[in-house]
């Protein structure tokens, strides 16, 4: 997590002051439900909740802490040192802190409110995403532009088709997020080997209800069950894929050679520090990097899955990472991306000298089947056309002109029947049901 790539309102969810603060909730809200239980007397959680209730943590008390821990060697232990000092009664009332609890119960049920906040985030993010590809996709629902296969023109499609097919692609990406994010919201309170022998399961249920979780591990054992954890993480991955792919469809349109679209270029940018002429792409190409990294870090959840009897700390190391990195990157990436679909350039004239590039090649199908209709076999009718695609393809002769000299497609097909054949409009007849599929009747 580097402020390069981090954006404030994320970066704020994984600093130190928010993560002691969600400890302290944690801890404050468990000792509630322990006086209704009668566990703890009333008078000490008046005092904490005066003492702490709206405690703001600082960085002197971040730097208290980590002072503390470099003696216990134990972050938990150093942050309850370290409210013991402050509690105002000499750690009296503070000691009712952490009752029958085991640290695992703070940690992760302060992780799951981190990643839920995240993943609000996220969320909000790809919203954004999705109504600036909607917004570009109803621009374009009928702008010509070759579709191409295997990076070769293949036939005609238009460039709000290309973008309702982004845009689904997103709103899988928000289903898949919203669930990770319902299976990451859950905590849990139950002790040390996740059995409530020394903690009632009110109180567990009390404290998820306070922070706005979903509720307890079903059956914890030290720990939240961290396949979980790798759900929610591979859910980014996915989206971190989704990013990749459609970055890597706008480098492709920017290129020199093609250029159908282009990322926006402002006033005062500069594209190289040799070469004052260059537009590249770099918002795309800096996506298709963050990426990688988000990919990455599902990997690492995965293998935190299997950890030794009822917990080891295997998985806390890459936690600590993988948490913050992982969402801090992607939020990053999803407002880049919308950012730059929003402010992209679109070359419809370019588009459609593109289209035409190849005399008409892509209605080679269309011929293909006027033919078949007509009663020829299918595979003697590939042949006939696919031997005048080639004369296309070496420079000879236009598609039309090359069919109309062909002895043997004559005999199945007149020059006006063969003229028919070539309508980029065929190509376009569905769109309208395309967008309805995608984005609702009259979308």
């Amino acid at each position: 997590m580097i402020p390069r790539y981090s954006r404030p309102e994320m970066a704020r969810i994984w600093s130190p002051e928010r993560r002691l603060r969600i400890w302290l909730d944690v801890e404050l809200a468990a000792c509630e439900a322990m006086v209704g239980l009668g566990e703890v007397p009333a008078e000490d959680h008046r005092h904490l909740q005066q003492v702490f209730g709206g405690w703001q943590f600082t960085a002197g008390h971040v730097a208290r802490i980590d002072e503390i821990e470099k003696t216990t060697k134990h972050d938990v232990i150093a942050f309850l040192t370290f409210l013991e000092e402050n509690d105002g009664r000499g750690g009296v009332a503070a000691r009712h802190l952490h009752k029958g609890m085991t640290s695992s119960d703070v940690l992760d049920t302060a992780l799951a409110v981190q990643l839920h906040e995240a993943a609000g985030l996220l969320l909000a993010a790809v919203d954004r995403v999705r109504a600036a590809v909607k917004a570009r996709a109803m621009e374009h629902r009928r702008t010509p532009i070759i579709g191409r296969s295997h990076g070769i023109h293949a036939e005609p499609t238009t460039f709000g088709v290309k973008l309702a097919g982004w845009y689904d692609a997103w709103s899988r990406r928000r289903e898949m997020i919203a669930r990770a994010d319902r299976v990451i919201a859950v905590g849990k309170l139950s002790g040390a080997v996740g059995t409530f022998a020394n903690v009632d399961p009110r109180v567990e249920a009390h404290v998820m209800r306070a922070l706005g979780l979903a509720g307890g591990e079903g059956a914890a054992t030290q720990v939240v069950n961290r396949d979980r954890h790798a759900e929610f993480f591979t859910a980014l991955a996915v989206a971190a894929g989704t990013l990749e792919q459609q970055a890597t469809e706008v480098r492709h349109l920017q290129r020199t050679e093609v250029r159908e679209a282009e990322e926006p270029f402002t006033a005062g940018q500069k594209g190289s520090s040799a070469m004052p002429h260059k537009r590249n792409p770099i918002l795309s190409e800096n996506l298709c990097g963050l990426a990688r990294l988000v990919r990455s870090y599902a990997v690492a959840a995965l293998e935190d899955v299997a950890l030794w009897h009822e917990r080891d700390i295997s998985h806390s190391s890459v936690e600590r990472v993988i948490g913050p990195d992982a969402t801090v990157t992607l939020e990053f990436a999803l407002h880049r991306f919308a950012g730059m679909v929003e402010n992209l350039r679109v070359y419809p004239e370019r588009m459609r000298e593109n289209l035409d590039l190849t005399g008409g090649l892509y209605e080679a199908q269309r011929v293909l089947l006027a033919l078949v209709g007509k009663g020829v076999p299918r595979q003697e009718a590939y042949v006939q056309v696919q031997r005048n695609a080639m004369k296309v393809w070496e420079g000879k002769v236009d598609f039309r002109t090359a069919l109309q000299r062909d002895p043997e497609v004559k005999k199945a097909l007149s020059d006006a029947e063969i003229g028919a054949c070539f309508a980029v409009e065929h190509h376009l007849r569905h769109v309208d049901e395309i967008f309805d599929r995608v984005f609702g009747k009259g979308g």
